[in-house]
């Protein structure tokens, strides 16, 4: 049960970033409290703020019920969904050097779930 938690918070928050990612490409940071204010509140944005607000509330229920040393790790399969989001939706390239790390993250996520 903890794996599929932890699944969907590593989804949760992947989608968080994405939202947020895309919220930023339509608003223009301005560093006041009104500007701060317009992007909180712009719709990707707080979406993206909402959807890691439950992933918290997820992570800290795993926290309660397993080893950090354990889940902490396994977390960084973040970076390797977030990859493949930046293909899909962002159009990005993943340079064969980028590959390489992300096959280290699964490897080494491997060998922490052992």
């Amino acid at each position: 049960m903890i794996y599929i938690l932890l699944m969907i918070n590593i989804i949760l928050l992947v989608a968080g970033q994405t939202l947020w990612k895309i919220g930023m490409e339509s608003v223009k940071l301005e560093l006041s409290l009104s500007g701060i204010f317009k992007v909180i509140f712009q719709p990707y944005i707080f979406s993206g703020l909402v959807i890691y607000a439950v992933a918290t509330v997820i992570w800290l229920y795993i926290l309660s019920k397993s080893d950090l040393s354990l889940i902490y790790p396994l977390q960084s399969l973040c970076y390797v969904l977030a990859a493949f989001v930046g293909i899909i939706v962002f159009k990005e390239y993943i340079p064969p050097t980028r590959w390489f790390g992300i096959m280290l993250i699964l490897l080494g996520a491997f060998f922490v779930a052992k």
